[in-house]
């Protein structure tokens, strides 16, 4: 018998998905960003930029260090999204008048520095989203001290921007070039800043780069030394660094390594920017931000004399409560706020620091506050109880840092010894109110000391608080 043939039928194509409806197709727009500041790049996949290069995000998964492509070289590379801003809407922070979020109080502290007829800032609006602020310095003023004045910048039904009503813009840069000729109500004409605006810290000094070799670090002078060994001033190329070499033994060193490079991604104005260690050896070093003035402590007791203006010193307490509020929105606890860990920069700018080492310290080693293995005398009634840390542990050290700064860097609690401290708080009793501390900031010390720990104040409603246009 023959055998039979199979019959094999031929494969036809697929057919093509329906083509979407118009409206259901999604277009991915280009990003377009503008250079806010020069950056030099030092690792490799990193690209410098200039002030005013225009650029195309190709990838900002990663939320500090963005991958993009210079429009006019076609260079691409990876550059710090803080130094950029997006093209199209209208953005102050091209502006070297812009301050952004900056308190009324920072405003004055600036203005009242410079000493500039007619030097002016413009700040968001800290009582209204949106709104925004104009403060102007004037020492000319009828039967009264050079002082900063503040307006409200308002937007009419149209749209228009407006100081004066005979005065409307459709931008705010309109507006204020506008009252550069005439000051139309104002206290003084505006005059634009004498230096440019300084540029922000990096997440880190590369977009990879966490591991810092040793030797490409200079160390030069001994800025302080404490619990976890000396810190030296040092260059890293060409930016200064602060360079704490820990002292072995007083520290978990691979638990808090691990625990930095999370750390490392924490960016605030009113955080030391921590930039990476030296772990390949012991000791290791870890590198951060250098601030030129030192610690709070310290500058608070050098300069008393001058400092006591309730601007200047609530100024310094509002910063470090920034810094502290953005700490408690990332769910990161201190647990040793106090003055000496703060530092003070060119501005003075106040910038909290060691955040979260004091978790990694080795109990038999950590002896602060004379002998205790924690500082008692900024330590809440939970934490003395049951060394239980929380933010609101954290509000507690930052009514005490308050008093500290209202005092000009005086001890908490004089030279009681210990016990008596721990005796005072469970009892239920605080620190007194500093001579020159008006009563509604002593009344915020007295809320951070409240006995319970949930009913304290948040970081941001102290900053809430404060909030004074």
């Amino acid at each position: 018998m023959m055998p039979t043939r199979t019959n094999y039928k031929k494969k036809l194509p697929l057919p093509k998905p329906p083509a979407k409806p118009a409206s259901q197709l999604v277009i991915r727009h280009r990003k377009m960003v503008v250079a806010l500041y020069d950056y030099d790049a030092t690792e490799a996949g990193d690209m410098s930029l200039r002030k005013h290069d225009e650029l195309e995000v190709l990838n900002d998964e990663q939320e500090h260090w963005w991958r993009m492509r210079n429009i006019q070289t076609g260079l691409e590379g990876f550059a710090p999204s803080n130094y950029v801003r997006e093209q199209g809407s209208m953005c102050l922070q091209q502006y070297e008048w812009y301050l952004g979020d900056a308190t009324r109080q920072r405003a004055e502290v600036l203005l009242m520095k410079q000493e500039r007829e007619g030097g002016f800032v413009v700040r968001n609006s800290t009582t209204n989203s949106g709104i925004y602020t104009l403060s102007v310095f004037s020492k000319h003023l009828p039967r009264s001290r050079p002082q900063v004045k503040h307006y409200h910048i308002k937007k009419d039904q149209e749209g228009n921007y407006y100081l004066a009503h005979h005065i409307k813009c459709p931008t705010i840069p309109e507006l204020i070039y506008r009252h550069q000729h005439n000051p139309a109500g104002l206290c003084a004409r505006l005059r634009p800043p004498l230096q440019g605006r300084q540029a922000p810290t990096t997440a880190g000094l590369g977009h990879d780069k966490w591991e810092i070799d040793p030797s490409a670090l200079n160390l030069m002078e001994e800025l302080g030394s404490g619990q976890f060994g000396v810190v030296r001033r040092g260059k890293l190329r060409s930016l200064d660094v602060a360079v704490k070499m820990m002292k072995e033994g007083t520290m978990s060193e691979d638990e808090f390594i691990e625990e930095a490079k999370v750390m490392r991604q924490l960016r605030h104005q009113n955080l030391v920017q921590l930039y990476g260690v030296c772990s390949k050896r012991r000791p290791i070093y870890i590198v951060t931000e250098y601030l030129c003035h030192g610690s709070l402590l310290n500058y608070l007791r050098d300069n008393e004399k001058t400092l006591m203006n309730n601007t200047a010193v609530l100024d310094m307490c509002l910063q470090v409560c920034a810094g502290m509020e953005y700490l408690e929105k990332q769910k990161f606890i201190h647990r040793d706020l106090a003055a000496r860990n703060c530092l003070v920069g060119a501005n003075a700018e106040i910038k909290v620091g060691d955040f979260g080492l004091a978790r990694y310290v080795v109990d038999d080693e950590y002896t602060s506050s004379g002998g205790a293995k924690f500082p008692i005398k900024w330590a809440a009634p939970e934490v003395l109880n049951f060394m239980r840390f929380s933010s609101k542990s954290d509000v507690w050290a930052f009514g005490v840092l308050m008093w500290e700064v209202y005092t000009c860097g005086k001890m908490p609690y004089g030279r009681m010894k210990n016990p008596e401290v721990v005796e005072m708080v469970q009892s239920g009793r605080v620190l007194e109110q500093p001579r020159y501390c008006p009563d509604y900031v002593y009344c915020v010390m007295r809320q951070c000391w409240t006995p319970q720990a949930e009913a304290r104040p948040s970081f941001s409603e102290i900053l809430r608080t404060f909030a004074d246009e």
